[in-house]
């Protein structure tokens, strides 16, 4: 009797997957997938795609559980020792709303579009990855809200973020990218969130953010951001498998593949902005400006990415160069633009004291004086009469990103950029050439995006007054929103704060007496 041979690490991944797989016998493969084709995608051989972690589903459920048993433990730790307390401020608890409302709703459409695309793709090792990944987001999501509930049990603003993603007007810039991705084909949306989003920009929205939160003391989140980078690091090496397998499929996949890089670089770009004033206006502690993490992440890294991938056709998305220029400029735009608009957003805003303009200053020396610091000064000017500057008319917004028409030329900081295109005898308006470009594309999709803007004035959320509005957000007048200065998130911290340092002199004098 002869024992058993042990398999190879190939051998057991290929039983595991591979040949987990069969030729349809009484169905065609276009019946069982019938989006393989629509896109222009050829592809001739499915067994090169290949995961360069091999991961079996044994092994993904051995380390996913290891890294939970871990996460859990610290989360707990962090509620019973009241880790809100050691944030550095509570303006920093509004970039975790910000996070909840805006990116965590986005891992739970990962979720469900990596499950869709799955499904659609008729290679066995395409579907195994889409499956691990698919689990994955759904982990994340899981994960992000068990993490930030600690908060929602003493901060305002937390309480009802899945409704709020659904509604409040400036998240239907990360809603409409998904839902973007989402009604696209397979090849489109793998190309979108695994390689434009997973490879090219996550760094940019996880490094910061989960710096951003060790700077500031929480603990709870970093540990979850870890916890979740370990993940993204496995979607960002599938992300660039997958565009180098198509491009090596067939040479006509080059065109298709450049296009989908153009629009989705663009799209991930745009969606960044909210990222941009985080990092520079949104942490009491600063980790750095976003214009060296974009030099960083971007330029650097993104590259030599598409220095390497030219030998395939493939060059550096479109408008990039804008990105460039507006990097010295993006995030005092947004953030301008969420002073003016706070009282119908579900955090608060707030005007940067003088210690913090000068660092941003230092970090931007040819734009902040020039053109931000006086606008600031301004409205400081208007709140120390006891006012507050707040617009209260409804702005244009970008037909495709869905931003307020807040950007400006990208050779001009004093100019407001604008572009628009007819289709079929109205006029639509957009931010940039790059959103006009991914309009004019495919207009038929676009014109049927859902505008906050538009709907409110036709009286469709809630009414067509501010108060009405505010209702139907599920938003607390007042407390959700407005001026951080007297917000309840600020004098709730500051007590708790006082309380807490209070008890601590009394136990360490008991302890010595």
């Amino acid at each position: 009797m002869t024992a058993n041979k042990r398999l190879s690490l190939r051998e057991k991944y290929q039983k595991f997957t591979r040949d987990l797989g069969w030729e349809p016998s009484y169905q065609s493969q276009s019946a069982l997938f019938p989006q393989m084709e629509f896109e222009g995608i050829h592809i001739h051989d499915w067994s090169k795609w290949e995961d360069p972690f091999r991961l079996t589903v044994d092994a993904y459920w051995k380390y996913q559980a290891e890294k939970e048993r871990k996460l859990y433990s610290i989360i707990d730790a962090f509620a019973q020792n009241n880790g809100q307390l050691n944030v550095t401020d509570a303006r920093y608890v509004n970039a975790l709303k910000l996070f909840l409302t805006g990116v965590s709703p986005l891992e739970y459409a990962a979720h469900r579009g990596f499950a869709m695309a799955g499904r659609q793709f008729a290679g066995v090792g395409a579907q195994v990855a889409c499956q691990m990944q698919s689990i994955d987001e759904l982990r994340h999501v899981q994960t992000q809200i068990h993490t930030i509930s600690q908060y929602n049990k003493f901060f305002n603003g937390f309480h009802d973020w899945q409704h709020m993603h659904d509604r409040v007007w400036y998240l239907s810039v990360p809603k409409s990218f998904f839902d973007d991705a989402m009604s696209a084909g397979p090849f489109e949306f793998i190309t979108a969130i695994s390689f434009s989003f997973e490879y090219v920009l996550t760094n940019l929205l996880f490094m910061p953010f989960m710096s951003g939160a060790a700077y500031n003391g929480d603990m709870a989140t970093v540990t979850f951001g870890f916890s979740a980078q370990s993940d993204e690091s496995r979607h960002m090496t599938l992300g660039l498998e997958v565009i180098k397998f198509m491009l090596e499929q067939d040479e006509r996949n080059v065109p298709i593949v450049q296009k989908w890089i153009d629009k989705w670089f663009w799209r991930g770009y745009r969606l960044l902005a909210l990222v941009s004033m985080m990092m520079d206006y949104m942490l009491p502690k600063r980790v750095m400006s976003w214009q060296e993490a974009w030099e960083m992440y971007f330029e650097q890294n993104g590259g030599a990415l598409f220095e390497d991938l030219s030998r395939y056709g493939i060059r550096m998305p479109k408008h990039w160069e804008v990105t460039v220029k507006e990097k010295s400029r993006l995030s005092h735009e947004v953030w301008s633009v969420f002073y003016n608009y706070d009282h119908a957003a579900a955090f608060h805003s707030w005007l940067p004291d003088e210690h913090e303009m000068q660092w941003l200053a230092e970090k931007y020396p040819a734009t902040f004086d020039k053109y931000y610091r006086p606008r600031f000064e301004h409205w400081q000017s208007i709140a120390d009469q006891g006012g507050r500057w707040y617009n209260n008319t409804l702005p244009m917004l970008c037909q495709t990103c869905q931003i307020p028409m807040a950007f400006t030329e990208p050779d001009d900081p004093t100019t407001i950029c604008y572009r628009s295109s007819d289709y079929k005898g109205s006029k639509y308006h957009f931010c940039s050439d790059g959103c006009k470009d991914i309009f004019d594309d495919e207009p038929e999709k676009y014109v049927q995006a859902w505008l906050p803007v538009h709907q409110i004035y036709q009286g469709h959320c809630g009414g067509a007054s501010v108060p009405e509005v505010l209702e139907w957000y599920h938003l607390k007048d007042g407390q959700d929103n407005k001026d951080y200065r007297d917000s309840q998130d600020r004098e709730n911290w500051l007590k708790w704060k006082r309380l807490s340092e209070e008890a601590e002199r009394t136990l360490k004098a008991a302890a010595n007496a």
